[in-house]
């Protein structure tokens, strides 16, 4: 946690004064799984467009530190910069995320919002699901990588760096999952 700290010292930010250009051609790696600018079009890989900043360099961090694993995504941050951690953070963070690829069943959208709502998802996540801080964006997110990453917090095996989320996952019924993926997903 130290080292995303790190990244949002005076003096350690480059982006400021990095070339946009230059920016989005490193990114061009990121692109191949998260889509172009950042918007997935991968039911399994999440799309980055519009995520805080916070949250994507301090998920980069975990990756490179090995706090968070997955097999993309832990070679591919391990010999990331602080500064090109920054950069990927300022430049995804204001991409413009799409629209959902997909709509929520309609017999779900009221039992999505009571989920939200009874399971304070909004007291984190912002009261639009947006995400704020190192808090992630969950309104038009991917629905299977939803689903994967509540069903890992429920069993205990995905990273939980603040503690919150898997006491959180671990209150919901299978069903539960399956419904707010699907709601999460047809948000806009």
């Amino acid at each position: 946690m130290f080292a995303a700290a790190l990244l949002f010292l005076p003096g350690t930010s480059s982006a400021l004064a990095a070339d946009t250009g230059a920016i989005k051609k490193k990114a061009e790696a990121c692109v191949a799984c998260h889509g172009a600018d950042g918007n997935s079009t991968n039911d399994v890989v999440p799309s980055l467009a519009g995520q805080p900043k916070q949250f994507i360099t301090t998920q980069l961090v975990m990756f490179r530190e090995g706090n968070r694993k997955d097999p993309q995504m832990s070679p591919m941050a391990a010999n990331l910069s602080n500064a090109d951690i920054n950069d990927f953070g300022t430049y995804f963070s204001a991409q413009k995320p799409a629209p959902p690829r997909q709509s929520t069943v309609p017999d779900k959208v009221a039992a999505g919002r009571r989920l939200t709502e009874r399971n304070h998802c909004v007291s984190c996540h912002g009261p639009a699901l947006m995400g704020q801080q190192h808090i992630p964006r969950l309104a038009g997110q991917q629905r299977e990588y939803l689903r994967t990453q509540l069903r890992g917090f429920k069993a205990g095996t995905r990273f939980d760096m603040d503690g919150n989320m898997t006491p959180a996952a671990q209150a919901l019924s299978d069903t539960d999952v399956e419904i707010l993926a699907d709601y999460l997903a047809g948000m806009k």
